[in-house]
């Protein structure tokens, strides 16, 4: 087969839409599988990431109809929304490799004071841990959080923060999150260059 002209962008650029729709499906199931055996209780986590998979899936689309149907219009809403995702992805991607571990701590307590108690005690429930941080400048939460734990780890006094805990995976987690991202974002940036 011979990959000249339009025929060759056309093919590549229908390949990878199909890959973000798969993407974005993929997404919308988990969060509804996640909802479904309790895993996530917060309807804001599930509503934002079946949110993105709806949204990754529109785009997808728009992106696979304007490269069959050679539709100019749509192909230059696809590259300009692509173009908007790029530059976000690619900023948090790089936050994401540049975040140390001071960074992570200010942010899991503010995030673990946003929580609702319900999440928070799923939360605790799943990792077999107790409160977030036993750090002096939030001590009251902390014990709060001690107080309403329903880990099993709590019986046997044996329990490890769930900051700890997370912040042990967190630094590991980030690098493949921002090298993924990269890597994505890097994709969304060739079809870019591919289109124009």
């Amino acid at each position: 087969m011979v990959c000249g002209g339009f025929t060759c962008s056309k093919n590549a650029l229908c390949s990878l839409n199909v890959v973000y729709m798969l993407v974005g499906l993929l997404l919308i199931g988990v969060a509804a599988w996640g909802k479904g055996f309790g895993l996530v209780s917060s309807i804001h986590i599930i509503g934002g990431v079946i949110a993105v998979g709806v949204f990754l899936l529109l785009i997808a689309i728009v992106g696979l109809i304007g490269a069959i149907h050679h539709h100019q219009v749509m192909l230059f809403f696809y590259m300009v929304i692509l173009f908007i995702v790029f530059l976000f992805q690619f900023g948090v991607s790089c936050s994401c490799l540049a975040m140390n571990r001071g960074q992570q701590e200010v942010f899991l307590n503010s995030t673990w004071g946003m929580l609702e108690n319900k999440t928070k005690t799923d939360l605790e429930s799943q990792l077999n841990c107790c409160g977030l941080l036993n750090v002096t400048s939030s001590r009251v939460q902390f014990e709060q959080d001690l107080q309403n734990c329903p880990a099993l780890c709590k019986k046997a006094s044996s329990c490890f923060t769930c900051g700890d805990m997370m912040l042990n995976h967190a630094s590991e987690a980030l690098k493949i999150l921002g090298g993924v991202g990269l890597f994505f974002s890097f994709t969304e940036f060739c079809v870019q260059v591919d289109e124009s």
